[in-house]
C-alpha cells in the first residue's frame, strides 16, 4: 500500500465547521462520521466537489464513498493512489455495515458514492434516494457489479475448539460469533446455514464482518464466518477454513453514483478506477473475485 504524501495547507472556507474538522484528517471512517454528517453538518458536504479543476489531471473537488466494512483495506489503496493522481482531489471514506449505510443515506446522509456488499442493500438504496441517472443509465440501474466474496470460518491459530467444518459450528460448547442477518455477511451466513441444513446457534451477532473478526483475533469465541478477504487482511491473526456450504452463498458487491452527489463526474471516475486493471488487481490480492 502506497503512503500517502504529506499535503500542504489550504485555506478552507468551512474550517469552523465540526464535520469540516473532521472532513480535514486524511480519512473519516465509521458510522459516527456520517451520522455527523446526516445532522446537518453539510456545508462541506459534495456540494464543493467538481470537476474540470485547474490542477491535477483535470479532476478536483471533494468525493464522500460509503463502502462496506469488507472494503476497509482495498478502498482505502484505491483512494491513495486516485489522490496521488488526481492531487486536487479528496476522498472521504465511510465504513461500515452495508444496511446501516444504506439507511443513513436514505436518511439523507450526503454521499456520492455508495459500495455494498450484496445487491439486496444497493437495491433498498436504488428503492430510496435512487442512484445518479446519467450514470445508472451508461452503467445499471442497480449498481455495477466490481467483486464478489465468499464466506470462511476463521479460527484462532491454534484452532483450540478443533473445527474442521461447518457442522463443527453446531456442536456443544462451540462458541460462534456471527453478523446480524440484516447486514449482507449475515445473510450469507444464513444462507449457508441453509445449504448446509445445519442451525448455528451463535454467542454474538455482531453489526459487521470486522467485528465478528476482532473477536476471532482477541480469542473471544472458537470461530467466527468472515469473508475470505476478512481472513487475508488478518495476516495470520487467524486461520481461515473453507467449506462447500460457502459456495451458495457468494456475495456480489455492487456500487454505483448516487442521486444529488454534488460531485458527479468525479464520482464516475472513482467508480473507473475501482472496476479498472489496476483496481482489479488490488481486489483480487486481498481476496475478492471478479464477477
Amino acid at each position: 500500500m502506497r503512503e500517502a504524501a504529506r499535503r500542504p495547507f489550504r485555506a478552507d472556507p468551512c474550517r469552523a465547521d465540526l464535520l469540516c474538522v473532521g472532513r480535514r484528517a486524511r480519512r473519516v471512517r465509521g458510522p459516527v462520521a456520517v451520522l455527523a454528517a446526516a445532522l446537518g453538518l453539510t456545508a462541506c458536504s459534495a456540494g464543493d466537489a467538481g470537476s474540470g479543476g485547474e490542477g491535477g489531471h483535470g479532476l478536483s473537488g471533494d468525493l464522500t464513498v460509503l463502502a462496506a466494512a469488507s472494503l476497509t483495506d482495498v478502498f482505502t489503496a484505491i483512494a491513495e493512489d486516485f489522490e496521488e493522481e488526481h492531487p486536487r482531489a479528496r476522498i472521504t471514506l465511510n465504513f461500515a455495515g452495508s444496511s446501516e449505510l444504506a439507511q443513513q443515506i436514505d436518511s439523507g446522509a450526503p454521499a456520492d458514492v455508495f459500495a455494498a456488499a450484496n445487491t439486496s442493500t444497493m437495491e433498498q438504496v436504488v428503492g430510496g434516494q435512487g442512484l445518479e441517472p446519467d450514470w445508472a443509465a451508461e452503467h445499471g440501474t442497480d449498481g455495477l457489479v466490481f467483486a464478489t466474496n465468499t464466506l470462511r470460518i476463521a479460527v484462532p491459530p491454534d484452532n483450540p475448539a478443533q473445527i474442521t467444518g461447518f457442522a463443527d459450528l453446531a456442536a456443544d460448547g462451540v462458541q460462534v460469533a456471527v453478523c446480524a442477518e440484516q447486514v449482507p455477511c449475515g445473510a450469507a451466513t444464513r444462507a449457508a446455514m441453509a445449504a448446509s441444513g445445519v442451525e448455528v446457534t451463535p454467542v454474538t451477532l455482531e453489526e459487521d464482518v470486522r467485528a465478528v473478526l476482532t473477536k476471532v483475533e482477541l480469542g473471544e469465541v472458537d470461530a467466527g464466518l468472515v469473508y475470505a478477504t476478512d481472513v487475508a487482511s488478518a495476516h495470520g491473526r487467524v486461520e481461515g477454513l473453507e467449506f462447500p456450504e460457502a459456495e451458495e452463498a457468494v456475495n456480489e458487491y455492487p456500487i454505483g453514483v448516487l442521486a444529488g452527489s454534488g460531485a458527479p463526474d468525479l464520482a464516475a471516475a472513482w467508480i473507473e478506477a475501482v472496476t479498472s486493471g489496476e483496481g482489479a488487481a488490488v481486489l483480487a490480492e486481498a481476496g475478492f473475485g471478479t464477477p
